[in-house]
């Protein structure tokens, strides 16, 4: 004999009788400009109820960026100047690439502690067909991309076919490939790149203009997507969130781009060249995070990445191809480490065999930091980001005190540790919550 199961302590049944609910009751008209998901308020007061549930998103590091900036605006003046806004920008960009590459990885609970040398094997490679091949350079990083994208081939067969552990097989290559990278350009070798177009990713920036026109269409993709996304729901009968949220977002694009766009359209230059413009790297990351951003939110790829890296059993029996996806993700991993490994070569402009030795370790960090969870099934790119950014300025700002880089690793790491206990006691916290329910 069966009894009705009680929906207070079921939360799968009380959650399917709220869906029966929504979907059987009546709803007004809708039109693109209305709200049906409650008033700003009521947005407001569902977030903090989210985040006391524990799903904190990158509140944290958003929380760490704030009093970061604060602390060393307090402690040097040359923190917030348009120079070093500048150099920040430049600073990030290698690490948010690295971390938004093992992001793909990390939300499926896997690591890929090779990525930094995959990177600089894929540039060591690059180097020596431009340098003693003779290649184009388009043509030799399209081959450094396909070498990449193999080594991200074989650890994903061995992790998904085998079942060897992620963190074996990225440790084995980590040692590997560096053995591999000294083969190829010697114990001391270090060959300068030649190629302009390459060594000004990093170091010339955009004229003035098209940095305004970058923000305008940031500004406009913003506002199309969002408008876009409330026109759907309101084609199918969902209801949409009040438009005033989408005005606010969009502002904060315009006049938080705006006022870093006009920082550095000014003359950052101390000496009679002068120096204007965003850099050149600044939309290059923008757009590999935004196609990113799009394929995890809006795509059946990211869907089922994320539903695998929630529960894998539960996506194997629901169809979904767990072999095929672990083997894509840690392709796009093992091939973004490679665009990393080429933003880290155009700063310092040459290819050392020590190439991708030490920043791996600093990308799970940014990943962690900014919210991207190690347990699998939660993070988004833009947390990566914010995460290097955080790193970032950690580095930058006590560079400008003259502190040692010890005690930089001392911060970095009390940071990362910090941050992998707010993830453990948020997902603990979230797990109390749904039984609760």
């Amino acid at each position: 004999m069966t009894t009705a199961p009680d929906k207070s302590t079921n939360p799968s049944v009380h959650r399917a009788e709220e869906t029966v609910e929504a979907a059987t009751s009546t709803t007004p008209p809708h039109t693109i400009a209305t709200g049906h998901e409650g008033t700003v308020r009521d947005q407001i007061d569902s977030y903090l109820q989210r985040v006391r549930g524990g799903e904190m998103g990158m509140l944290p590091a958003l929380a760490g960026v704030v009093i970061i900036t604060l602390v060393f605006f307090i402690l040097t003046p040359f923190f917030l100047t348009k120079t070093n806004i500048a150099n920040l920008m430049t600073q990030t960009a290698a690490l948010m690439m690295l971390a938004v590459a093992l992001t793909f990885v990390i939300i499926l609970a896997e690591i890929d502690l090779s990525a930094g040398v995959t990177g600089g094997l894929g540039m060591a490679i690059f180097i020596l067909l431009t340098n003693v091949g003779a290649w184009g350079w388009i043509t030799a990083l399209l081959v450094a991309l396909v070498v990449g994208a193999a080594i991200g081939l074989f650890i994903g067969f061995m992790v998904a076919k085998i079942g060897v552990p992620s963190f074996v097989i990225t440790l084995a290559l980590f040692l590997g490939l560096q053995g591999v990278i000294l083969v190829l350009l010697g114990n001391a070798g270090a060959y300068r790149i030649e190629a302009p177009t390459v060594l000004a990713i990093m170091n010339k920036s955009m004229p003035v203009w098209a940095g305004w026109a970058m923000l305008a269409i940031i500004v406009g993709i913003s506002l199309f997507t969002g408008l876009y996304d409330r026109s759907r729901r309101v084609a199918t009968g969902m209801a949409v969130r009040p438009m005033s949220l989408l005005w606010a977002r969009v502002a904060a694009w315009a006049v938080g781009g705006g006022l870093v766009v006009f920082m550095l359209s000014l003359n950052r230059s101390t000496s009679v060249i002068p120096i204007r413009g965003v850099p050149i790297v600044v939309p290059i990351a923008l757009v590999i995070l935004w196609v990113g951003t799009v394929m995890l939110d809006r795509t059946r790829f990211g869907l089922h990445l994320y539903a695998v890296g929630g529960n894998p059993e539960a996506a194997r029996r629901a169809g979904i191809n767990v072999a095929r996806l672990r083997i894509a993700a840690f392709i796009l991993c093992s091939s973004l480490a490679v665009v990393s490994g080429l933003f880290t070569a155009s700063q310092v402009g040459t290819v050392e065999s020590s190439a991708g030795r030490d920043i791996v370790l600093s990308g799970v960090a940014a990943a962690v930091v900014g919210g991207v969870s190690l347990f699998g099934g939660r993070g988004r790119l833009a947390q990566a980001a914010v995460g290097a950014l955080l790193i970032s300025m950690i580095t930058n700002g006590l560079g400008l005190l003259g502190l040692s880089a010890g005690i930089t690793l001392a911060i970095t790491g009390a940071v990362l540790a910090l941050a992998a206990t707010v993830d453990a006691l948020s997902r603990r916290r979230a797990g109390a919550t749904s039984l609760a329910r």
